[in-house]
């Protein structure tokens, strides 16, 4: 079974540029982790610092969505 959130590291974020002769190159701001719906297919906004912090959350969501789609199963009525 493919879980909905799963954690993915974070995009850098581009703080500035800086150049050396003829090149330019990008300063980045220190990245954390996302986490990714697998169901809608795009990254949540909200960045966590830790990988810790983010697989407590992605675990978090993935219980709540797997209480709810069991609860939904046990309101259907039988055929």
């Amino acid at each position: 079974m493919i879980l909905r959130f799963v954690v993915v590291p974070a995009i850098p974020t581009e703080t500035g540029s800086i150049r050396n002769g003829s090149r330019f190159y990008c300063q980045t701001a220190p990245i954390g982790f996302n986490l990714y719906d697998n169901e809608e297919k795009r990254r949540l906004n909200t960045t966590y610092q830790t990988r810790e912090e983010a697989e407590s959350e992605c675990q978090r969501l993935n219980l709540e969505r797997l209480q709810s789609a069991l609860s939904e199963r046990g309101s259907m009525p039988a055929l």
